[in-house]
């Protein structure tokens, strides 16, 4: 079963939608108790860190979030910033994150952009998986839809899943284990996000 985690932030509906196309059973949870017995889980989320970290921590979903992670090893997809939090701490705000993945979040450099246009970091862009991934399986020269003024950064470079450019080059998807994150939106992303999505529900 794939649940969603309702924390207050997150496009749960477009989510659900493209679930419901593939005819892949889906449920939302608002409470630790529906987050027992799960085998996938999507951590959604938009707006900024420490709002999302707040809700996330007020919402009794926390400890059970972590057995299901980190104790269970539960396959986990962040996404946005979703896959932010999964991070350690963010140039946004000052709360930590859930600390699952040894990384931080970076706030795109503004000084560096020759363009005036330059965040957030919004529309179509390309995602260059570094390696065979199951997350992207049956996808060719994939695009996907972002929207996003900070990025994660993996201490550890063999995380980076796939990478984007965007003023240089950034990780737009990471994998540590059991725990995967996006920072494009794939619940927006037609074909190719509801190919990740399915490729999601099969690992």
């Amino acid at each position: 079963m794939i649940t969603i985690i309702n924390y207050g932030l997150g496009n749960i509906r477009a989510f659900v939608n493209v679930y419901e196309r593939l005819n892949i059973h889906i449920n939302i949870a608002s409470c630790a108790q529906e987050i027992k017995g799960v085998n996938r889980i999507i951590l959604p989320g938009v707006g900024s860190f420490d709002y999302a970290m707040k809700l996330l921590n007020e919402s009794g979903m926390r400890d059970e979030l972590d057995n299901q992670v980190m104790v269970r090893k539960i396959p986990v997809l962040g996404v946005c910033v979703g896959m932010q939090m999964l991070a350690k701490s963010s140039e946004e705000g000052l709360l930590p994150g859930l600390g699952w993945i040894n990384a931080d979040v970076k706030r795109f450099d503004e000084t560096s952009f020759s363009q005036k246009t330059h965040l957030p970091h919004m529309g179509w862009n390309d995602v260059n998986p570094n390696s065979p991934s199951g997350l992207f399986q049956g996808m060719i020269n994939p695009r996907f839809y972002f929207l996003h003024s900070y990025y994660i950064a993996p201490i550890n470079q063999d995380e980076v899943l796939a990478t984007t450019e965007y003023n240089g080059s950034f990780a737009s998807a990471v994998k540590s284990g059991n725990i995967y994150g996006t920072q494009f939106h794939p619940e927006k992303s037609h074909q190719w996000g509801i190919q990740l999505l399915k490729n999601f529900a099969n690992l």
